[in-house]
């Protein structure tokens, strides 16, 4: 069958595949396999059951769970129809819901599990367009307008197969696949539109510089309501890989040893919290073990200086990363399973300092730049010739120049078609074939790409200094007592900085300091843990100008998270809720 269409695509790796392995996700404490030919049948059945619902071309059919085989078996349903998928988190919330039911007039919505049921009964009673739930994993309900995904694939729609096979035969790349709502930090959602044809373009051109193959396993722990993991899943799928499906994005860690996944997708807050639990516990040991620990990082460190520009290390180098491997990077890695070959990287900054340690313990960081509206990947790190100091090497067929404002500008054939019913929000960012990305960046050298920061979140001083909030908060949070920040200082004289300390290590310099407070509230008010965070604010931003220094700090006894709206679903702060959730500490530090 011709493949120009994601539904041609799963039907010739079908063929090719048969009852290998496709799918993986646990059940019971165990884990399941669901096969290639088991993927299609459920899949058509599915789409059969929409085709009876009157779902065909263009028809909007959303998806509201978190991740599970169910997700990407609806998803192909979908686009089998030559309908369109629109996926939500599953943290939205009913307001988030409705406004995208109701913008794509959809008619369809498939749902996860209790978490998500009461809003989505909500939005069948309060919407105009949708007419019917279909459940994953929720108690049957005494409603006809909600039909269970296991009822589905026990039904009997044989009147349909042969109207499905004309519809998947028919499939055109022109034809558009998917909706992505982006959560944004500022705005009301937009919904990117991408088209079949976008999305094969990005696996030819991954193939050149992502090597994956049909022995490779992946761990699907982002959202699949995101482009990263949807377009990573497709090219799973495209290169005859298997995915391990991840339920609950709080337990991988847990879960990674017993997965072993091969290859996987992450967000550096991912590092970020790793490398910070792999030096706390670094910190507990003895001194000995913990000069072995150092000295082998630093052997890494010198060793990936040749490894980066594919060079032979020294012979002597080469040894002592033989003996450093066997005492200490093994077993960091076997914390991410043991069978790591690299792992994609993107959404936000990734502190220079944490690639470079994941790669002197043989972790290969493919750390890279993208977008919803370009199909996700711009640039990443090749295997070999890369650079720690870049956004990595811009992909193959891709164009990205910089305008006049260090805006990055990105042209080719993964670039979406537009947001979805909002022409005037479109005509802003798609110019002459060029997207305006809105992120600052470079082009240190031909072929290599920098994103530095959003332009939107660039603070200007009352003094009229232009500063770079992220290039502060990445010195900052080297600090193992700082886990998240917030820089402030637009139109204001100085900056200061919104401290989410890392708790546990707070609570044992209260405990060594005799503080006997139990809720860290009451801790980080204590005069002894202000001083501690400001002798470490002097020690990693001392080397910064004066004007790129913060001044004053508040502790927060709350995390950021997607739970409180101050991180978007890819976990980026939403600069703008942040500041108006803490108005009045912002203010009390002016």
């Amino acid at each position: 069958m011709k493949e120009n269409h994601i539904a041609q695509m799963l039907r010739n790796r079908v063929q090719k595949y048969g009852e290998r392995e496709v799918f993986r996700y646990k059940k019971d404490n165990t884990f399941k396999s669901v096969s290639w030919t088991s993927f299609q049948f459920q899949s058509e059945q599915i789409a059969c059951y929409l085709l009876k619902m009157g779902i065909d071309t263009a028809s909007n059919v959303g998806i509201y769970s978190q991740n599970r085989p169910q997700w990407t078996i609806s998803d192909l349903a979908i686009l089998s129809c030559r309908a369109v998928v629109v996926p939500t988190y599953p943290t939205a919330t009913f307001e988030q819901l409705k406004y995208i039911i109701d913008e794509t007039a959809m008619q369809v919505l498939f749902v996860g599990d209790d978490a998500q049921l009461p809003n989505a009964i909500r939005a069948l009673n309060e919407t105009e367009s949708l007419k019917c739930l279909i459940t994953f994993d929720c108690p049957k309900q005494d409603d006809e307008r909600i039909i269970t995904f296991s009822e589905i694939i026990k039904g009997d729609f044989a009147d349909y197969k042969e109207q499905l096979e004309q519809q998947i035969a028919g499939g055109k790349e022109d034809d558009l696949a998917t909706i992505i709502y982006t959560s944004g930090t500022t705005g009301e959602p937009k919904g990117a539109m991408l088209q079949h044809k976008q999305f094969m373009h990005a696996f030819a051109m991954h193939t050149k510089r992502v090597f994956l193959t049909d022995k490779d396993v992946s761990m699907c722990f982002l959202p699949l309501s995101h482009v990263f993991e949807r377009t990573w899943t497709y090219y799973l799928l495209y290169s005859g890989g298997t995915n391990i499906y991840n339920l609950n994005p709080k337990a991988i860690i847990d879960e990674l040893p017993k997965a072993k996944p091969t290859v996987m997708c992450v967000v550096p807050r991912f590092f970020e919290k790793t490398y910070d639990a792999i030096q706390q516990t670094a910190e507990k040991w003895p001194k000995a073990q913990k000069a072995i620990f150092n000295w082998a990082v630093n052997t890494g460190k010198q060793y990936i200086e040749y490894e980066k520009d594919n060079k032979k290390a020294p012979a002597l180098l080469n040894l002592k990363r033989s003996i450093a491997n066997a005492l200490v990077y093994k077993k960091i890695r076997q914390v991410f399973g043991g069978n790591i070959r690299f792992m994609p990287c993107a959404g936000s900054a990734l502190n220079n300092f944490l690639l470079r340690f994941f790669h002197s313990i043989g972790l290969h960081i493919c750390y890279g730049y993208g977008a919803t509206e370009t199909t996700a990947t711009v640039s990443c790190m090749p295997h070999k010739h890369y650079d720690f100091d870049f956004t990595g090497d811009i992909m193959p067929g891709v164009e990205v120049k910089i305008n006049e404002e260090n805006m990055i500008l990105i042209k080719g054939e993964s670039v979406f078609n537009g947001y979805y019913k909002k022409p005037e929000q479109t005509a802003e960012v798609l110019k002459d074939g060029w997207y305006y990305t809105g992120d600052q960046g470079s082009i240190p050298a031909p072929g290599k790409l920098h994103m530095t920061e959003r332009i939107k979140d660039i603070i200007k001083t009352s003094t009229g200094k232009y500063i770079s909030p992220q290039k502060i908060e990445l010195e900052l949070s080297k600090s193992s007592l700082i886990e998240q920040i917030c820089i402030i200082g637009d139109n204001r004289k100085y900056l200061t900085a919104l401290i989410v300390p890392t708790y546990p290590v707070i609570k044992e310099i209260a405990n060594s300091e005799n503080i006997k407070a139990e809720q860290m509230a009451i801790i980080l008010k204590e005069p002894i843990i202000n001083k501690v965070i400001e002798k470490e604010l002097q020690k990693y931003q001392g080397h910064l100008p004066k004007h790129e220094q913060v001044i004053k700090f508040q502790l927060l006894d709350q995390a950021f998270s997607i739970d409180n709206t101050m991180l978007t679903n890819s976990l980026k702060v939403r600069r703008k809720q942040v500041n108006q959730i803490y108005k009045a500490e912002i203010e009390a530090m002016y």
